[in-house]
């Protein structure tokens, strides 16, 4: 590697790390794609006498293990009977122990959502009257901690090995033949089915530790292992890795056999490699489909076959991109890239970018839904980041091929015809020295006789010194191929196009451990119904109010229950929610009650904090009936806070 490559190269690896620690290490907490949108009884809800059990509904499937649901009275001891089950659909309810006494109770669920993902969180409610609870309720971290980060990394590998591998296999059947017998190439794809191997096989003994416990020490556990390989993921992981054995055999023939051959013998294996390498490339694709967002939510018939073409136009631009940089730095003098070879894959890359538009515009559709889910969900926030990155590769790929239209082949046949011409004059200087020597020979065959141990010797010199020149003039070829300032700017512009794509695989990535915008919206919309109509029937207000006050972690939407809702004596709770439905604590929240057509008020209420996310004040008085205007100042730094307010008929 020369000095002037190595310092690229490293930026180019520091890049990755960067990306993907930055991408994926805040992904945990926010890998829930079923959100809970509804209970019983409701968040923060009290009621007269102990239910006989407590029911959660989610946005979509899930599935449950021992201790998925869990009821937890004020002394933090178990109220359940451990029994949880399906009610119906999407409802999942746990037994309570008969005679409950009264108080505030937690409920704590972990469920794995049926795209693979953990899903965890709770909250209370009260029996007679809320009290005091010792049990402390946290913002559920999901897929979080060191279990979770190495999950996350082992998602980003397992898709960069498999874009490596099957879109380096693919550079070189369709674009450059000759490159199979390159070393470096070699490398670059073995390097990508050794990293896919690695990381499909630490995803499995993760996804125990992952989806339950979230322990290190896990990792190994048989029993956990053995339910996992009974899950879709656990059946998903394993095919895969029969699938990897497949292409471990397709890599062995391809630098193997099909190296060897001539280009005729070539021309004829190609086709049989690259039906057998495509079966294996959209098989392993699968293994993604069918166990993340395509398998379920809308459309899953036609979602997962076209999430397998996108993984396989990925890997095709993407993993081709990095056969051509190694191509572009290290293929030796001898076997130099053509420049038809880079043409042919600036017509590959073409193509991949049309069926990822087609394929994306179509996720994009069913993932996001609407335009508010595009600029208000995280999903669609980094869905735009990531087409932003396209844009900017394809504009960068824009730039390469203009290079490729300037680079002609006459730099590598005007390098073979001077190789050609050198040997053809290092032939005829040997012709005439041998022929010299065999008349000198003739004259003194005795004196050859007696020097034939020294002229052996000399042979051997002169077979080293050969080498040394062919190495030297090889190397020297290599510097004026090299120094073609079209080569040379087109291997500038694709490894700009290589380090694009690394940040874009790590949002990718990210993309698929967040939860999609048309769940997020679809959840909050169930859960504002369920919470409107619960309200409507007990005689309780309930208004929800989006807040943003522009710093960190500013936004979210704030609830305010009031009940009864009549003049004396009310009870009111506050619930702080962050946009994806997740409790979570802020500094300091204030409510002013404002009755603007008498001119009373605002009457302050400061609300005291009961557990993450929620606030609760007894005897709020409403001294008449009238629409009163209900204001709600919320601040969540030293500097960043906003009022927000809504009308509401009491009394």
């Amino acid at each position: 590697m020369t000095p002037t490559i190595a310092p690229r190269v490293r930026s180019l690896v520091l890049l990755l790390l960067a990306a993907a620690g930055l991408l994926l290490g805040g992904a945990g907490s926010a890998s829930a794609h079923a959100a809970l949108t509804g209970s019983a009884p409701q968040q923060g809800a009290v009621v007269d006498k102990a239910p006989a059990q407590v029911s959660l509904t989610f946005s979509e499937a899930v599935s449950l293990s021992d201790d998925s649901l869990q009821v937890l009275d004020p002394k933090g001891k178990r109220a359940d009977t451990g029994e949880a089950s399906n009610v119906s659909g999407t409802t999942y309810a746990v037994k309570l122990h008969s005679g409950l006494p009264d108080g505030t109770y937690t409920v704590a669920y972990h469920v794995v959502s049926a795209d693979s993902h953990p899903v965890s969180g709770a909250y209370t409610f009260s029996i007679g009257a809320p009290s005091s609870t010792s049990v402390s309720v946290t913002e559920q971290t999901a897929g979080g901690g060191v279990v979770g980060s190495l999950y996350g990394f082992g998602r980003y590998m397992s898709y960069a090995g498999f874009i490596v591998l099957a879109g380096g296999a693919a550079f070189v059947l369709a674009c450059w033949p000759r490159g199979a017998g390159v070393r470096a190439v070699q490398r670059l794809v073995v390097s990508g089915w050794v990293a896919l191997t690695a990381a499909t096989l630490g995803l499995l003994l993760l996804r125990g530790s992952y989806t339950r416990s979230g322990a290190l020490g896990d990792v190994f556990d048989l029993d956990l292992l053995g339910q996992v390989l009974q899950t879709k993921t656990g059946a998903a992981l394993v095919s895969r890795l029969l699938l990897l054995a497949a292409a471990a055999l397709f890599v062995a023939v391809l630098f193997g056999a099909y190296e060897k051959r001539d280009d005729d013998e070539k021309r004829d294996l190609t086709f049989g490699l690259a039906l057998g390498g495509g079966v294996v490339a959209a098989g392993i694709a699968a293994t993604w489909a069918m166990a993340e967002h395509a398998s379920t939510g809308l459309q899953p018939g036609i979602a997962m076959p076209v999430d397998v073409i996108h993984v396989l136009a990925v890997a095709a631009w993407l993993g081709g991109l990095c056969a051509l940089l190694v191509s572009l730095y290290w293929a030796p003098a001898e076997t130099p890239l053509q420049a038809s070879a880079v043409r042919r894959f600036s017509r590959v890359a073409f193509g991949s970018v049309v069926a990822l538009v087609v394929t994306g515009l179509y996720q994009s559709w069913r993932q996001v839904g609407s335009w508010s889910a595009l600029t208000g969900t995280r999903f669609g926030q980094l869905l735009l980041v990531k087409v932003a990155l396209v844009v900017l590769l394809v504009g960068v790929a824009w730039i390469s091929r203009r290079w490729t239209g300037r680079l002609a082949d006459t730099v590598v046949a005007g390098g073979a015809g001077k190789r050609r011409e050198r040997a053809e004059t290092a032939a005829r200087s040997t012709s005439s020295g041998g022929s010299k020597g065999a008349g000198a020979g003739s004259r003194g065959a005795g004196a050859g006789s007696r020097e034939a141990g020294a002229g052996s010797g000399h042979s051997e010199r002169a077979a080293q010194l050969a080498r040394q020149r062919a190495a030297a003039e090889a190397a020297r070829q290599k510097r004026e191929r090299d120094a073609d300032p079209n080569r040379y700017g087109l291997r500038r512009s694709v490894l700009a196009e290589a380090g694009v794509a690394v940040v874009l695989l790590a949002v990718t990535t990210a993309l698929t451990s967040t939860e999609p915008g048309r769940t997020v919206e679809e959840a909050q919309a169930a859960a504002a119904a369920s919470s409107s109509a619960a309200s409507s029937a007990a005689g309780v207000i309930t208004l929800d109010m989006a807040f943003d006050t522009g710093g960190t972690d500013g936004k979210g939407v704030v609830r305010v229950d009031i009940d009864p809702a009549r003049v004396g004596g009310n009870e009111m709770h506050v619930y702080v929610q962050r946009p994806n439905g997740r409790a979570f604590d802020i500094p300091e929240v204030k409510i002013a009650f404002t009755l603007e057509s008498k001119n009373i008020g605002p009457l302050p209420v400061i609300p005291d904090h009961i557990t993450t996310g929620h606030w609760s004040a007894s005897g709020v008085q409403i001294p008449m009936a009238g629409e009163w205007k209900i204001a709600v100042t919320v601040r969540t730094s030293d500097i960043d806070q906003v009022t927000v307010s809504k009308n509401a008929q009491i009394g």
